[in-house]
């Protein structure tokens, strides 16, 4: 067999491999987490439309007329990302911060959670 032929048949079997393991809950995240967390990712882009677009935008850059008016963040600016912590998120999340509404007595911990994993994958 030679070369390409053989990296096409792993490229399959790796694929293969990749979907079993997804179908059957066995497939971690780059961080270790269950496929359950793939499948948080998705609540968390409906609670963070639900509960965050109207100011951030559903793109998180603020280009809305409410996030222009209370001068919301840009969530995906790179150099706020790497300044702020998840801690920070989070607790801004919960409590509030300026004009931001808290959210502790309308989300659970687990949904602020991937709401803080959800804004770090808006990072440019």
């Amino acid at each position: 067999m030679d070369n390409t032929l053989k990296r096409v048949a792993l490229a399959a079997a790796i694929l293969c491999l990749g979907l079993w393991m997804i179908s059957s809950g066995r497939a971690s995240s780059p961080t270790g987490a269950p496929a359950a967390s793939l499948r948080a990712a998705g609540d968390a882009r409906a609670v963070y439309d639900k509960k965050c677009a109207e100011c951030h935008g559903k793109d998180g850059q603020s280009h809305t007329f409410r996030g222009k008016h209370t001068h919301s963040r840009d969530l995906t600016d790179s150099q706020w990302q790497e300044q702020v912590s998840d801690e920070r998120i989070y607790n801004s999340i919960s409590n509030g911060k300026g004009k931001m509404p808290a959210f502790s007595k309308k989300l659970t911990e687990d949904e602020v959670n991937s709401l803080v994993t959800f804004v770090r994958n808006l990072k440019h």
